[in-house]
């Protein structure tokens, strides 16, 4: 049997689940069956882990809207396209999503139009896209809304199969009509979980960063407005009026950088806060947490809490999407509502005070990881591309 060609897509190659586990799926999918390509966006931090991956580089492939730029990476999707021939298309991400189905709904038209009767069906990409998370949500302007929903939904009909990492994504694409039911295949959002339970000098780590015996409570996001790491800082000083000596890490990098250092400054948490940047060694920095919080607006199924939970740390995190089925509620950890920071704090507080219930929620958070096995994800996926559709 002949290689199954498979070219994923994705916008841009950001420190994020998503990414991750795409660059991990091209490396890890069967080569005795499968041939992986990479087509994404230039200027990610992944950027040079993908010097074993047979990649395509597409500068104008961003996640700001921009027509010009849009059609560009359009037209040269579909040429490469046209140029690899592939069997499969898996895309990724909201930008990427969408050109990269468009520009395989555009070769298999003309290519399948200009072919005899008998190779039309041996041309015709298959076309399988994942949600990481939707592109719309509570937070924007209706109109807005409206338009991604619509493409959205415009969208699945000229796709094959609809992975989702969340039950609940799955359902909140049903909701707004966004493909069908038979259409949706759900494959958890993988993690390595053997990294997350090595053995790692917890004392060496915390000094690394200036820590001695205090409690530390942390998060990993990108500093963008979905993560609402603003609501993470005022949560910490919520924290801080009770146990001021409470340090607070944040991991990652973006956008809103400067308004969370101007925050941290406004509130007078320079001596309880670290910024690391963004790490690549998060599997060994994680393990100093007592606390891990998430204060996202909206999810798909945040890879990081599954990384917390396998490395046993409990877990105060607002109740969105996909967080909702791995959270829960008293039992592997909080859950609030986005912008509680009042109640974010006062179950930090509670955890911190309280080392029987943070070693319960550990023991009961490890028990539900199982599933999230990386090498899983990637088994589901190869079982979806086979057998040979065409």
């Amino acid at each position: 049997m002949d290689k199954i060609k498979v070219i994923h897509i994705i916008t841009l190659l950001e420190l994020g689940g998503a990414q991750q586990n795409t660059l991990y799926t091209c490396e890890h999918l069967n080569k005795n069956n499968f041939e992986a390509i990479l087509i994404c966006g230039k200027g990610g931090i992944l950027d040079k882990k993908t010097k074993n991956i047979k990649t395509y580089f597409i500068p104008e492939l961003i996640r700001k809207i921009s027509p010009l730029y849009d059609l560009i990476a359009l037209i040269k999707i579909y040429k490469i396209l046209k140029k690899e021939k592939p069997d499969i298309i898996h895309t990724h991400s909201s930008k990427a999503g969408i050109l990269g189905r468009w520009a395989a709904y555009i070769y298999n038209k003309f290519e399948i139009r200009s072919a005899s009767w008998r190779t039309k069906s041996q041309i015709r990409i298959k076309v399988i896209h994942t949600f990481h998370g939707f592109a719309f949500h509570d937070y924007q302007n209706w109109l807005i809304r409206k338009f991604y929903i619509l493409l959205e939904r415009w969208t699945a009909k000229i796709s094959d199969s609809l992975i989702a990492v969340s039950r609940e994504n799955i359902s909140k694409g049903l909701k707004n009509k966004i493909g069908t039911k038979e259409k949706y295949t759900l494959i958890r959002s993988g993690i390595k979980l053997q990294d997350y339970t090595i053995e790692t000098d917890i004392k060496q780590k915390k000094r690394q960063f200036g820590i001695n015996d205090e409690n530390v409570v942390g998060m990993v996001a990108c500093f963008k407005p979905q993560k609402a790491p603003l609501d993470f800082i005022k949560t910490a000083e919520l924290v801080c009026r009770e146990l001021p000596d409470t340090k607070f890490m944040l991991i990652g990098d973006g956008i809103l950088k400067k308004q969370i250092n101007g925050s941290i400054k406004k509130l007078s948490l320079e001596k309880n806060f670290i910024l690391t940047g963004w790490r690549q060694d998060v599997n060994e920095i994680i393990k100093i947490f007592d606390i891990f919080v998430l204060t996202s607006l909206w999810e798909g199924l945040p890879r990081v809490i599954i990384e917390a939970m396998a490395t046993g740390i409990p877990v105060v995190a607002t109740y969105v999407d996909g967080t909702r089925e791995v959270v829960r509620e008293g039992l592997t950890g909080f859950i609030v509502k986005p912008h509680e920071t009042e109640k974010m704090a006062e179950r930090i507080l509670r955890l911190l005070k309280n080392s029987e219930l943070r070693q319960n929620f550990s023991r009961e958070a490890r028990k539900l990881t199982a599933e999230f096995d990386i090498d899983l994800m990637v088994a589901q996926q190869e079982k979806l591309y086979l057998p040979r559709p065409f």
